[in-house]
């Protein structure tokens, strides 16, 4: 049974691993080389529902940057108006 990916989740490499179903040298070479953004907590890396997805599934970051942008723009509007 595949297990939902949550954007705001956070997965240990272990995880990530069993999501992806990639080996354990290919999950190490995608964070040494940055394809995955993780943070170093005690040692070990901890990594965002949301890198996770983005490494899948690239349209999920294209909406979100095309959100972001939006946003902005309303936000900077607003305050050009002042």
């Amino acid at each position: 049974m595949a297990r939902k990916i949550n954007p705001n989740s956070i997965y240990t490499t272990e995880e990530t691993r069993q999501l992806l179903k990639i080996s354990d040298s290919t999950i190490k070479r995608l964070l040494k080389k940055g394809l995955i953004k993780a943070n170093k907590v005690g040692g070990q890396y901890r990594i965002l529902g949301k890198e996770i997805l983005r490494l899948v599934s690239p349209k999920v970051e294209r909406e979100a940057i095309k959100s972001y942008l939006n946003i902005k723009k309303k936000v900077v509007d607003t305050i050009n108006k002042w």
